[in-house]
């Protein structure tokens, strides 16, 4: 336990002393080489304390700050320029949720990942509208949310196995018309590739799996991954799955 207390530092709020520059090495598709800068966000001392631990392990991953409450966080990501926030829903003064979508006003491109102890269907899906980047439980095995962390840095999802599986039954839902209608006008303004790229995202396939079977570099791939965003108005590839979903067979 003295561990635990000695590694927690000056306490929520405060920039980890790592020796990290706070700006411009996060923040997104743009940044440097080096790190994932991390900022754990929950108000639970202990929790942050397990998270620093569990990733402070990794020599790719530096935990460069910590909060409290969503409106401690919304000002030290923009300060900090994490490439990505691991975020708790149920905080004090300003939720996970909230902070999330101020986030996105204010042009923060660090990737957030919802980090929270139930999965309940609404709540998924309200995050992922908000734009998160991925959906874990905090009983995720440290292997595999230090995994997370780092495919969302690379612009992958991260969702827990019951998340993806409530998203399925979601998407399987039989949709109205208004939505096939809409959904089926967005896709018919992608390029042929674009949709091409678009379906195989929409298979859940990841960008090196998506190269692969569409015979594509890499950094194609990425660029049509950013074209779809913009397309589609989708803040993650969740919600360009959706909107494939929703289209439908024609």
């Amino acid at each position: 336990m003295a561990a635990v207390v000695g590694v927690m530092g000056s306490g929520a709020g405060a920039a980890v002393p790592d020796g990290g520059a706070p700006a411009g090495s996060g923040g997104g598709p743009g940044a440097v080489p080096g790190p994932v800068r991390v900022v754990v966000v929950d108000d639970d001392a202990l929790v942050r304390a397990g998270l620093r631990l569990i990733l402070g392990g990794d020599p790719g991953l530096s935990v460069v700050g910590e909060c409290a409450d969503g409106q401690e966080a919304v000002a030290e990501v923009l300060r900090l320029r994490p490439d990505v926030v691991l975020m708790d829903v149920r905080m004090p003064r300003v939720d996970g949720l909230t902070a999330l979508r101020t986030l996105r006003a204010r042009g923060s491109a660090a990737r957030v990942v919802v980090l929270t102890t139930f999965d309940a269907d609404e709540l998924v899906l309200r995050a992922l509208r908000e734009g998160a980047a991925g959906f874990l439980l905090k009983d995720t095995p440290p292997a595999q949310l230090v995994d997370a962390v780092r495919r969302v840095a690379a612009g992958e999802p991260a969702l827990s196995p019951t998340v993806t599986a409530q998203l399925i039954a979601s998407v399987a839902q039989p949709q109205d018309a208004g939505r096939r209608v809409a959904a089926r006008r967005l896709l018919a303004g992608l390029t042929p590739r674009e949709r091409d790229v678009a379906l195989a995202v929409a298979e859940g396939l990841s960008n090196t799996e998506i190269a692969a079977q569409l015979h594509l570099g890499l950094a194609t791939v990425k660029t049509h991954v950013g074209h779809l965003y913009a397309k589609l108005g989708a803040a993650n590839r969740v919600q360009v799955a959706r909107v494939v979903h929703d289209a439908g067979r024609p």
